[in-house]
């Protein structure tokens, strides 16, 4: 039977989105290479880009690709502002919107056609009312399946708009190199490269088997699904997640163990202050390594007790930290990541015994509460002092934050 599938899906990513929102407040920045950040790049302008400069880059090597960039130092709070009102363009567009983190998100605007107008007719008004409205320049891809609109915004940018029609997806799919696939890493993109595999139409001629024997059973089914743009995930609102991340850049100099640690504490309390904030607790906890070659690294550990406490999650990302001293030691630390998976809401999880009040889920709600009402910065701890407090501090609910500005999807799950 002939089923008529219409490209309904938008994917709308903000293009350079913090150094668009300086150059935006900055006349003088405009049209010239811009970084955010200060050690490390946070965000790079287009202007910047096309010179080599990228985020996660030190800030040394980013000055010598682009003698004449321009490093500003991160104004979270606007970055912010900035991301609410763009939310409220979005949500004004479609009642199915997906935030994916807090300059992207996914629109369904299937059965929108008689009321307001085709897929594309939205997608140029959203353009131009975030634009107008706002002062900032967005990207959207319109396709059938989530993964094939985000290909399709990162083939438009920037400030650009690409409308894939069914009768086509496959030609332009196919066409593509395997980086363009949504979860295609450079470890991922190296072992298909060495079996001659470039495209992803050559990698849509083998079968699943054959795939799992280069990446893996899991991995096999995915890029399967994904080289024939099958990707069944609708578009959600308000998706309750699935895991809780924070991660700080370190640069290229070595960082010693006390400098660690304080990274540790800060991610560590920043991360399970949003867990608190969205009631859920989480029993497995993720460590994340870069190191200086570009190899990446994780230890994990899953606790007795579901928690949202800081102390718990801090003596177990320690512990492992501790594990991972000779890799560290041989590699160099360029990045350090905290996530809490495995997650429950509060009511479900058990509780932790009465004596753990005293420094743990009780005082972690008090310094909750004194933030919520004067701001991130009015109590924290000693070894967090003179710190940054990172875009997290301002996304929290007790700020106005939306709670899922800082959430970025998974890569799709495997159809079978």
């Amino acid at each position: 039977m002939f089923v008529c599938r219409q490209a309904t899906i938008l994917h709308a990513d903000l293009d350079a989105f913090f150094a668009s929102v300086e150059q935006r407040d900055d006349p003088a920045l405009r049209g010239r290479p811009v970084a955010v950040g200060g050690g490390v790049v946070t965000a790079a302008s287009y202007e910047a880009k096309a010179f080599g400069v990228g985020s996660g880059m030190g800030g040394a090597r980013a000055r010598s690709l682009c003698p004449d960039l321009v490093v500003v130092r991160p104004r979270w709070p606007a970055y912010v502002e900035a991301s609410r009102a763009v939310f409220e363009i979005f949500r004004r567009t479609s009642p199915l919107v997906e935030g994916l983190s807090i300059d992207e998100a996914f629109l369904d605007v299937r059965g929108m056609g008689r009321s307001v107008g085709s897929p594309l007719e939205i997608a140029k008004r959203l353009r131009e009312e975030v634009r107008e409205e706002t002062g900032l320049p967005i990207t959207v891809g319109i396709a059938t399946t989530k993964s094939l609109a985000k290909i399709a915004s990162a083939l438009a940018k920037p400030d650009g708009l690409m409308l894939v029609p069914p009768e086509y997806e496959m030609v332009l799919l196919h066409g593509l190199r395997v980086e363009r696939l949504w979860g295609v890493g450079p470890a991922t993109a190296g072992r298909l490269h060495a079996r001659g595999i470039e495209r992803v139409g050559q990698l849509a001629r083998l079968g699943e088997d054959e795939l799992a024997e280069i990446v893996g059973r899991a991995g096999g089914r995915h890029l399967h699904a994904l080289a024939h743009n099958r990707d069944p995930r609708p578009v959600r609102a308000g998706r309750r997640r699935r895991s809780f991340g924070a991660q700080s850049a370190l640069g290229s100099r070595p960082r010693s163990p006390q400098e660690l640690d304080t990274v540790l504490v800060e991610l560590v309390d920043r991360l399970t202050r949003r867990m608190r904030s969205s009631g859920r607790t989480g029993r497995t906890i993720v460590l994340r390594l870069r190191f200086g070659d570009y190899s990446a690294a994780t230890r994990s550990r899953t606790i007795r007790r579901p928690t949202s406490a800081s102390a718990p999650v801090l003596a177990a990302v320690r512990e492992l930290l501790a594990e991972a001293g000779p890799a560290i030691r041989a590699g160099g630390l360029t990045l350090l990541g905290v996530t809490v998976s495995g997650l429950d809401g509060e009511d479900t999880g058990q509780l932790e015994l009465p004596i753990e009040e005293a420094t743990g889920p009780g005082l972690d709600a008090a310094l909750d509460a004194v933030r919520d009402r004067f701001g991130p910065g009015a109590v924290t701890r000693a070894s967090l002092i003179g710190r940054d407090p990172g875009l997290a501090s301002f996304l929290s609910p007790g700020r106005g934050g939306r709670p899922d500005a800082g959430r970025r999807s998974p890569p799709p799950p495997p159809v079978r």
